[in-house]
C-alpha cells in the first residue's frame, strides 16, 4: 500500500468516508496555516510541508469530486481577503485626499494655500494638475534600485504586502534605470485595468461562466488582491507611479520635476498633465480633462491638484488624514430619474433620525440605486419630497445617493405631505432637537431619539461603529451579524465581542451548529478579535462613538492624554465645573470647544457608558498614544502662540508645532511648557510672566524647532 502523509492511507485507498472526513480536517488545517503565515508572520512548518498538505488535498478532490467542501482551500485562489496577506507598516502614510465638486471649492484651496503660507499678492502659485485614476492605490519599495516590496494603501498606516502580485505587472520595473537613484525610494501611485482589456477580460469571465465585475476598479482590486500571484498575472493589470513615500534623498524642487524623475527611472505617469498659474486655468484643465474623458485608456473620476513646489507641501503639512497641499477635484455626479416609493425613518448610532427614500431600482453610474439619503426633515420640506413623487437622483462624490429635486408635473395629483415622526420608530422614546445656542435658541436641523442604550438601533448602530475600519477594524463582523449577535444577546456590548470565543466553546448551542458558519469562518472570525485585544489609544476613543469625537479629534485626545486613565480621570474632572483647570485644559486643545466637551460629558455621565468602557478595558490593552516626532526639542510639550507672528501662519505655525509632537493650546496655564509671543502680545504674555512660563521670540522658536 502507497503511503502519503505518516500513518496516513494513499489516496488509491481511501473510502469515501475517509475522503470526506480527511477534507475537512485538510480544510482546518490549511486555513490555520495560512492565517500563521500570511496575517502573522509566525509559520510552524516549512514551505514543503505545507506544499504537500495542499497536495494531498487536491488529489483526494480529484478523485472524489463530489464530496470538495465550500471552505476547501482551492476555493480561495479567486477570493480577496485581507487575511491572506501579511501586514506592512508604512514608513510614511498614505494619505487621501480632500475632494472638491464645485468651481468655489477650488478657489476656496488656492485661498487657504495662499493664506497659510502668507503668500503676497503677487507671488506666483503653481499647481500641478493630473487626471484622478479610478484604481488602487499601491506603494513599491526600491532599495539601491531593486524593486523588494509592494503593499497597498490598507488604513493609511497598515496596508497588505502584494509582493508577488506586483511583480507580475509588466509597468512595475524590477530594477530602475538612470541615475542617482535614492538608495530608499518608495514610489506610490495606482493599480488599474486597462478599458480595452476589462472588456475583453469580462467577455472572457461571462463565457467561462465566472464572476464578470461591475468596473474596471473593482476588478483591479479583485485582481491585485489574489492569494495566488499567477492568477494576478492572467490579467492585463497596469501601473501608473506618480508620487512618492519615504526617500532617502530628495527627487527634485517640484511637483512636476519629480514626476519626470520618476519617468526616467522606468515608470508611465498618469498623462496629461498641467501647471496651472491661476484658478482659470486650473478649471479649463478639469473641463478638458472630462471631454476627453471617454479618448483615455484608462478610467478617471476627476482631476489631483497639486502644490508644486516641494518646499510649500512641506510647509503646508497634513491635517487629519489628508495632504493640505493637494485636493481632488471629482466631476460631476451621475444623474437619473426615478419614483419614490416610500420613507422610512432610520435611527444611528447618536439617535439621529435619517428619512430615507425607497426607490424604484434605477442605474446611476453603473450602479443599481434603490435608496438616497434625505438627510432630516427640512431636507424633505424644502424640496417637498413626497411618496409617488418622480425624482432627481444622483450619486453625491459617485457614492452615497441623494435626491436632487423633485419633477413635478402640472396637474398631476400628488401624494400627501410626509409627516416626520416626533417619536422614534424603533423604542417609541420622545425625539427631540439639540439646543445649539441657548442665548439664541438655535436648534439643530436633526431629530433625535432620547432612548440612549435602551434603543436597540442606537446600540446596534453603536457596536457596528465600534467594529468599523477606522475604529477596531474587526474583518468577518459586518451589520447582518451584529444585528444577529444583539438579537441574541450574546453581543450586547463591545466587551462581549471579545468574549465570543469563551462562549462558543462553552455554549449549549455554537455557532458553529447555525447557516453561515463554518469552521473557517469562525476561525478567522475569532482570529480577527484576538488580534485587536492590543489597540491604540485613538482608536479606542474613536470606536466608543461619542458624538462629535471623529477620528481627528480622537487623536487629538489621544495624544493630548496620552493613556486611557489620563483621559476618562481629565474628562470626570472636567465634567465637574467648567471654572476648573481640567475643564480649561481640556478645551485649551486646539481643535476641542465647549460642544465636544459637552458630549463628552454627556457620554461618560450614562452609568452604562462608564461601565461598558470599565468592561471593555478589562478585556483589552490600551496603547498609550505617543506624540508624533518623539525626538523633537518639543515632543509633549504644550505651546500657546500669541501676538502677530511675521515670518509665517498662526495656521502653520500650529501645523508645525502639532507635526513636531507639540501640543497646540489656546490659553496659558500652569501646565503651558512654551508661550511664543509676537509683536501685540497681550493677557497672555502677561499670565505667562505671572506663571514663570518660558516666553519665546518667534526667531527662537524657529531656532528651537530647527535643532
Amino acid at each position: 500500500m502507497k503511503k502519503g502523509r505518516k500513518n496516513t492511507p494513499s489516496v488509491e485507498d481511501l473510502s469515501e468516508k475517509q475522503a470526506a472526513a480527511e477534507l475537512k480536517k485538510l480544510a482546518a488545517e490549511i486555513s490555520n496555516h495560512d492565517l500563521l503565515y500570511h496575517e502573522k508572520d509566525a509559520p510552524k512548518i516549512s514551505d514543503g510541508d505545507y506544499d504537500a498538505l495542499r497536495q494531498r488535498n487536491d488529489a483526494i478532490e480529484k478523485r472524489f469530486p463530489e464530496l470538495v467542501r465550500e471552505d476547501s482551500p482551492t476555493h480561495r485562489v479567486g477570493s480577496a481577503s485581507a487575511s491572506g496577506f501579511s501586514k506592512v507598516t508604512h514608513s510614511v502614510p498614505m494619505l487621501s485626499l480632500g475632494n472638491a465638486f464645485e468651481p468655489n471649492d477650488i478657489s476656496d484651496f488656492v485661498t487657504r494655500v495662499r493664506k497659510f503660507l502668507r503668500l503676497p499678492g503677487d507671488e506666483e502659485l503653481a499647481v500641478l494638475a493630473e487626471p484622478k485614476v479610478d484604481g488602487l492605490s499601491a506603494t513599491l519599495r526600491y532599495e539601491k534600485g531593486v524593486f523588494v516590496q509592494g503593499a497597498t494603501r490598507g488604513d493609511g498606516a497598515v496596508g497588505e504586502n502584494i509582493t508577488a502580485n506586483l511583480r507580475t505587472l509588466k509597468d512595475v520595473p524590477k530594477k530602475l534605470k538612470g541615475k542617482n537613484i535614492p538608495d530608499i525610494l518608495e514610489v506610490r501611485g495606482e493599480v488599474y485595468f486597462p478599458l480595452d482589456g476589462f472588456a475583453e477580460f469580462n467577455n472572457a469571465q461571462e463565457a467561462a461562466g465566472k464572476q464578470v465585475y461591475a468596473n474596471p476598479r473593482n476588478s483591479a482590486a479583485g485582481s491585485l488582491r489574489q492569494i495566488d500571484p499567477k492568477v494576478t498575472a492572467e490579467r492585463p493589470l497596469r501601473f501608473f507611479g506618480y508620487a512618492w513615500g519615504e526617500l532617502s534623498t530628495p527627487l527634485a524642487k517640484t511637483q512636476e520635476a519629480a514626476r519626470e524623475r520618476l519617468h526616467d527611472f522606468g515608470f508611465k505617469l498618469n498623462a496629461p498633465a498641467r501647471l496651472c498659474r491661476s484658478v482659470d486655468e486650473i478649471l479649463a484643465f478639469h473641463q478638458d480633462i472630462g471631454e476627453m474623458r471617454s479618448e483615455l485608456k484608462y478610467d478617471v473620476d476627476g482631476v489631483v491638484y497639486k502644490v508644486d513646489r516641494l518646499d510649500w507641501q512641506d510647509r503646508l503639512g497634513t491635517v487629519t488624514r489628508s495632504p493640505r497641499w493637494a485636493l481632488a477635484h471629482k466631476f460631476p455626479a451621475e444623474q437619473a430619474q426615478t419614483v419614490v416609493r416610500g420613507i422610512d425613518i432610520q435611527v444611528g448610532r447618536t439617535g439621529a433620525l435619517t428619512p430615507v427614500a425607497r426607490l424604484e431600482p434605477v442605474t446611476v453610474g453603473g450602479v443599481v440605486v434603490t435608496n438616497a439619503t434625505l438627510h432630516n426633515a427640512f431636507e424633505i420640506e424644502d424640496k417637498d419630497i413626497r411618496i409617488g413623487d418622480t425624482v432627481i437622483v444622483q450619486r453625491a462624490g459617485d457614492v452615497i445617493p441623494q435626491v436632487v429635486e423633485v419633477i413635478k408635473t402640472p396637474g398631476k395629483r400628488r401624494g400627501k405631505e410626509f409627516v416626520f415622526p416626533t417619536k422614534c420608530p424603533i423604542c417609541k422614546s420622545p425625539a427631540r432637537r439639540q439646543v445649539l445656542d441657548e442665548k439664541t435658541g438655535e436648534v439643530e436641523k436633526v431629530l433625535r431619539c432620547t432612548g440612549g442604550l435602551n434603543c436597540s438601533a442606537q446600540a446596534v448602530e453603536r457596536l457596528r461603529h465600534f467594529v468599523s475600519r477606522n475604529a477596531f477594524d474587526i474583518e468577518g463582523l459586518g451589520e447582518k451579524q451584529i444585528k444577529t449577535f444583539y438579537e441574541e444577546k450574546s453581543v450586547t456590548k463591545p466587551g462581549d465581542i471579545f468574549r465570543l470565543a469563551a462562549q462558543e466553546s462553552k455554549s449549549k448551542k455554537p455557532l458553529s451548529g447555525e447557516e453561515g458558519w463554518g469552521d473557517l469562518s469562525l476561525k478567522n472570525l475569532f482570529a480577527a478579535i484576538e488580534a485587536r485585544r492590543t489597540i491604540g489609544l485613538d482608536r479606542f476613543i474613536f470606536g466608543l462613538g461619542i458624538r462629535h469625537v471623529g477620528q481627528a479629534n480622537a487623536r487629538l485626545l489621544a495624544r493630548s492624554y496620552g493613556s486611557l486613565k489620563e483621559f476618562r480621570k481629565g474628562v470626570n474632572e472636567a465634567a465637574k465645573s467648567k471654572e476648573s483647570e481640567a475643564y480649561q485644559r481640556l478645551i485649551d486643545i486646539d481643535g476641542i470647544g465647549e460642544v465636544l466637551a459637552d458630549a463628552l460629558f454627556e457620554f461618560f455621565a450614562d452609568k452604562r457608558n462608564g461601565a461598558a468602557v470599565d468592561d471593555l478595558e478589562s478585556e483589552l490593552e490600551v496603547e498609550d498614544m505617543e506624540a508624533a516626532a518623539g525626538d523633537s526639542p518639543v515632543s509633549g510639550k504644550t505651546v500657546v502662540f500669541t501676538g502677530t507672528l511675521e515670518t509665517m501662519s498662526r495656521g502653520e505655525a500650529k501645523a508645525r508645532a502639532e507635526s513636531l509632537g507639540a501640543k497646540v493650546a489656546g490659553s496659558v496655564s500652569a501646565r503651558t511648557d512654551y508661550v511664543v509671543a509676537g509683536p501685540g502680545a497681550g493677557s497672555k504674555l502677561k499670565k505667562a510672566e505671572s506663571l514663570g512660563v518660558k516666553v519665546l521670540s518667534e526667531d527662537e522658536w524657529q531656532a528651537l524647532v530647527a535643532t
